[in-house]
């Protein structure tokens, strides 16, 4: 099949107005945020996709797998175009990317079951808005909220910011409907709990399109009690201060929306009215007046546990301040990408892992030792740093964060400079235990550590990806390694 087949072929299915082959577009869906800056200088250096199609029902969904499968057409899954790991990025010729933005239905509010059914293409930030005026909410806010669908959400595994009461969208799915490569539609039923057998939920939650296309999900409600949101912030010692902080509060059962802690370098990005060169320690609580006074006094009493390392407390308004103004709009992307056109020389990225309390700081440390004696474009670097933003029972994250001065043309930016750097804190991850991606997933541009990642258990991984997708039409190179794409990466 070449692309006037694959563009024929796609009109027996759809009606014209569900394809779009404008070039421009096609340009802009050939890679995601992870190459922003290439793509806003136009020398992306990866295939455009034929055609960018619109399905409106689960039935035109299959139809569509249907067709790519038996010509061997590469399927790149998108909704929400947030992903910043290159998992919408395109490695194949003949591509096309299926857009979820037609699903956008909510479907179903149950306010009694406290469940909420909406099509992939439906915005977070639509849902939440009904729900806000409905005294509930999803509890899911990461950044892109406002522009982020359901279907990208649940495929990518997301975490918003009040991961540490609500959880991860992992846990907040209740069931789901996905369809496969031969054009198969599963639908998950939505109970509480059930025993029978392995949770096939995670078969498509996390799957980043390369196993199914997930075309409507149900998620859990909670009430929202937003009159009784606290604050807390401290300057502080040293990250290891912080943590020992966060999981002091955790392992005492405590559940406060948001536990963080900054390092000096980040918290200078963040903070820097009030942060005197040291490190930020921050908490929100929120949730009934009960169980938030209780969690209120349960973080005072761990920061008083450690008392010799906090510096001072911080007015609880600046806390406040500033989570009010941390999620980005579509207009804060377009913007920056529009500064990288002609004038913005200078990028930042993040790499998130996970670890256990104890391994965390370390892999901090060795982190930090590593980029600044081996990194090459050292003196290039305008920050690095990193944070703890989302904690269990068992350990935490951390949000490695660096920004550089671009001093290279534009299309050899990762290879200089991102892919250097992630690759040092994969490495540093994976020697001592801890999980190389907490929740941006591994997209195409980790997918090199993916076995790494796994060890024995990439055998039960690589068996989904034959049994459901045994042509490999499901977006080529993401999760799964792929000595083809490494061109693109090294």
């Amino acid at each position: 099949m070449n692309a006037d087949d694959l563009l024929a072929a796609l009109r027996e299915i759809l009606d014209l107005s569900q394809i779009n082959t404008d070039l421009d577009a096609l340009y802009d869906a050939a890679a995601d945020r992870y190459k922003k800056y290439a793509k806003a200088r136009k020398v992306l250096d990866v295939p455009s996709p034929i055609a960018i199609v619109y399905p409106a029902s689960v039935e035109e969904v299959s139809r569509l797998l249907v067709m790519c499968n038996e010509h061997r057409v590469n399927v790149i899954p998108r909704a929400g175009k947030t992903a910043t790991e290159g998992g919408l990025e395109n490695w194949k010729d003949l591509s096309v990317v299926v857009d979820s933005q037609n699903l956008d239905r909510i479907l179903k509010i149950d306010p009694y079951n406290m469940q909420a059914t909406v099509q992939a293409g439906v915005r977070l930030q639509d849902l939440e808005d009904k729900l806000r005026a409905m005294g509930l909410t999803t509890g899911h806010s990461p950044q892109s909220k406002p522009v982020a669908k359901f279907g990208g959400l649940v495929a990518t595994r997301s975490i918003g910011q009040f991961s540490t009461l609500y959880g991860g969208i992992e846990d907040m799915v209740v069931g789901l409907e996905c369809v496969f490569p031969d054009g198969h539609v599963s639908r998950i039923k939505n109970v509480p709990r059930r025993a029978g057998g392995p949770d096939i939920r995670h078969i498509a939650i996390g799957n980043e399109g390369a196993l199914c296309f997930i075309t409507e999900v149900t998620v859990k409600l909670f009430r929202y009690f937003g009159e009784n949101h606290r604050f807390y912030g401290y300057l502080v010692n040293d990250v290891d201060t912080g943590i020992r902080v966060l999981r002091e509060v955790m392992v005492n059962g405590y559940r406060p929306s948001v536990a963080r802690v900054y390092s000096e370098e980040d918290a200078r990005q963040h903070f820097y009215h009030f942060y005197k060169d040291k490190c930020v320690l921050l908490f929100m609580a929120e949730g009934n007046k009960h169980i938030v006074e209780a969690t209120c006094q349960g973080i005072e009493e761990a920061v008083q546990t450690h008392a010799a390392g906090i510096i001072e407390r911080v007015d609880s308004e600046l806390i406040e301040g500033w989570f009010n103004h941390l999620n980005w709009s579509q207009k804060d992307i377009d913007d920056e990408l529009a500064g990288m056109v002609e004038n913005d020389s200078h990028a930042g990225f993040t790499t998130e892992i996970s670890a256990d309390w104890e391994t965390i700081p370390e892999i901090y440390r060795n982190v930090m030792r590593r980029i600044k004696s081996e990194f090459a474009r050292a003196d290039d670097l305008t920050m690095l740093g990193g944070h703890s933003s989302h904690s269990y029972i068992n350990g935490t994250n951390m949000y490695f964060v660096y920004n550089y001065t671009i001093r290279c043309a534009p299309e050899d930016e990762l290879r200089i400079y991102h892919h250097p750097l992630q690759t040092i804190i994969v490495e540093e991850t994976l020697r001592l235990g801890g999980s190389m991606c907490h929740h941006h997933g591994i997209g195409k541009y980790r997918s090199e550590w993916t076995v790494a990642e796994h060890g024995s258990a990439y055998y039960m991984l690589e068996k989904l990806k034959a049994s459901f997708d045994p042509n490999g039409i499901m977006n080529f190179g993401t999760i799964f390694p792929q000595e083809e794409g490494m061109r693109y990466v090294r």
